[in-house]
């Protein structure tokens, strides 16, 4: 028995502790050279952050242990249901219960210890699309089915924008790679990246562009599915010209009583009377895309005149002023900018070397705020250079290709699923947050997984793993 048992162990994702075991270490090392000074070099002094983050990792690896050793593997899957439905209580508790940190009402504090409930969620998302996912008779192609997930995403992303975490709730659009994986249609993809390029298009100039912007893939799409691309590409240029000479047109005397009307709106009255005519030719031919076409087509438009609702209603004062200083709308060095522009400069700084661990004067001067935290990827380009970069990356894409690899080999669908949400979680943090501190992507303060500062995190990003790791050690059980 006890052989049986430590064969079976032999079979643990070693490849995967290790990456997690390097990240905790280099979290730790970078956190500490963050608060670093010459009077507190006592690395168990809990009144510091580094005294405090041995104790998550301390308790966090016991919390490894006890899910790859002790719990068994069916318990998440039996689980799921009642846990997802706590932690959405947890989300909808925190709204009139929570204290506000960094402008997120997304916060407990009991004492000492404060946590996010937002965190919890993704992995009980994870683990309740898993099990919803895994049935026998489901499948995305049914709408229901589509409805179901959509619902099970939506909920806590709702939740965490009413407690103004909108920076986590982008997370969960990771799992939108699960989901295709699983069988959803690439046009989901595809219409996703659409939409994110017209509402940034739309914020940056005007709904013109987009509007001229969405006609044109539009007639694309429409060729190509028609056959027809040449036709349509005829067809839709003299449009276009008529919609880019719009402003000048209605500044014309012949033209003044246009003058009362915004362009964009005689825009959308074009591209509709010019789609709806396409559509009714199509749908004498029998072409079955065409509906779907034109649904996909006015759902662009409706978020084309939405987004300056979304931007000044949804959004948070400072979440506004920062996409507005990504986009070069505004430059406020001093302001909302600064954060990322010292974090830049102390990438920048590090060159390919670094300047030596505890030696980086950005981190030691406390030039970037929260840098122990949200920031803390520019203590390791300052003092570890682009090597040290490159190393940590490097180790994060190990480990979400090793998730990806070793879901694709489970016989198990729930196991497969909840793979695949672990990565994209995983995935998503990574991508955020680096592209945050390096001024390709707006600050919405999420952490580094293993690396920044926190408990919360650190235990959800835990517990999110080695639940992975547990139901992919259970195959060999069998």
């Amino acid at each position: 028995m006890l052989s049986d048992k430590m064969n079976k162990y032999r079979h643990l994702d070693w490849i995967l502790i290790l990456c997690y075991l390097l990240l905790i270490c280099i979290g730790w090392m970078n956190i500490y050279s963050s608060v670093y000074s010459e009077g507190s070099k006592f690395v168990f002094d809990f009144s510091k952050k580094y005294g405090m983050q041995i104790i998550w990792i301390v308790t966090s690896i016991i919390i490894a242990i006890l899910i790859t050793f002790v719990i068994s593997s069916k318990l998440y899957r039996a689980l799921s249901p009642l846990l997802y439905v706590f932690a959405i209580i947890l989300l909808f508790s925190v709204i009139f219960l929570g204290r506000d940190i960094n402008g997120s009402h997304s916060w407990f504090v009991l004492g000492p210890v404060s946590f996010q409930p937002a965190e919890i969620s993704k992995l009980t998302t994870s683990l309740f699309l898993a099990y919803v996912m895994s049935k026998y008779d489901f499948n995305l192609k049914k709408i229901r089915n589509t409805l179901t997930v959509m619902l099970i995403l939506l909920l806590p992303m709702l939740l965490m924008v009413m407690e103004k975490e909108t920076g986590s709730a982008l997370v969960y659009l990771g799992f939108t790679f699960m989901l295709y994986r699983e069988g959803m249609s690439g046009w989901f993809l595809s219409f996703g990246m659409l939409a994110i390029m017209l509402f940034v298009i739309t914020l940056k100039f005007s709904p013109l562009p987009a509007i001229i912007l969405l006609f044109a893939i539009f007639m694309i799409i429409d060729g190509l599915f028609g056959r027809n691309l040449i036709e349509r590409i005829l067809e839709a240029t003299p449009v276009i010209i008529l919609l880019s000479f719009l402003p000048g047109i209605a500044g014309l005397k012949t033209f003044h009583f246009l003058k009362a009307i915004k362009p964009e709106y005689i825009a959308v009255i074009i591209v509709m009377i010019t789609a709806v005519f396409l559509a009714i030719r199509n749908s004498k031919r029998r072409l079955e895309y065409t509906r779907g076409l034109l649904i996909g087509f006015v759902c662009a438009i409706l978020l084309i005149f939405s987004v300056d609702f979304i931007f000044d209603k949804i959004l948070q004062p400072h979440q506004r002023a920062r996409i507005e200083n990504l986009l070069g709308i505004t430059e406020d060095l001093q302001g909302s900018g600064y954060n990322v522009n010292q974090s830049k400069i102390a990438i920048g700084s590090g060159g390919f070397w670094g300047k030596g661990y505890l030696k980086g004067t950005q981190t030691k001067y406390n030039f970037v705020p929260e840098q122990s935290t949200d920031f803390i990827f520019c203590t390791i380009g300052e003092e570890w250079g682009f090597a040290g970069s490159f190393m940590v990356i490097a180790i994060y894409l190990i480990m979400i290709l090793r998730i990806i690899g070793q879901s694709e080999k489970q016989e198990s669908s729930f196991t497969r699923i909840y793979g695949y949400c672990t990565a994209s979680v995983f995935a998503m943090h990574v991508f955020i947050n680096l592209g945050m501190t390096m001024g390709i992507m707006p600050v919405i303060g999420i952490p580094l997984p293993f690396i920044s500062y926190g408990g919360s995190s650190m235990w959800s990003f835990t517990i999110l793993l080695f639940i992975f790791i547990r139901l992919e050690l259970s195959e060999w059980e069998y």
